[in-house]
């Protein structure tokens, strides 16, 4: 590793519609003990779209690690997520599907299309930012990322 490795902010994508979520999300991150730079896009074409450097995004960065929720309009995650880990130059890139559902379906859906994780968002808030900042200690403190 070299210096610059470390001071390097781990970049994180979250794809999510629901605003509050992405505030709660922003609010947990920014607490935490990990130096990280945060993207947000709102629906699935607009995250394949980022993630390909396509159009609006040609100047993003690569994510270390994507947030995804499920139920996305235009493109939903489940199709983000096929396209990501089809992609031999994405599949590399961790994804947590953070998601509403708790539907038997979307897990066994999503570990078949090679999730690395899926979370159930918790209804309540202080248990939503518990589980966004147990993601960040695990993701970016515990688990070693590939730079790609």
């Amino acid at each position: 590793m070299t210096p610059t490795d470390k001071v390097r902010p781990i970049e994180i994508l979250l794809v999510e519609d629901n605003p509050g979520d992405v505030r709660l999300t922003v609010e947990a991150l920014r607490e935490g003990k990990v130096r990280n730079r945060l993207s947000v896009v709102m629906d699935g074409e607009e995250a394949v779209a980022f993630l390909r450097r396509q159009g609006q995004y040609a100047e993003a960065p690569r994510p270390d690690l994507i947030l995804l929720d499920l139920n996305l309009p235009r493109k939903d995650g489940r199709e983000v997520l096929a396209e990501i880990k089809a992609d031999a130059q994405l599949r590399m890139i961790p994804v947590v599907v953070l998601t509403t559902s708790k539907a038997e379906q979307d897990i066994l859906m999503s570990y078949h299309l090679h999730a690395n994780c899926y979370i159930t968002k918790p209804v309540d808030l202080d248990q939503f930012i518990v589980a966004v900042k147990s993601i960040e200690d695990f993701w970016l403190t515990v688990v070693t990322l590939p730079r790609i």
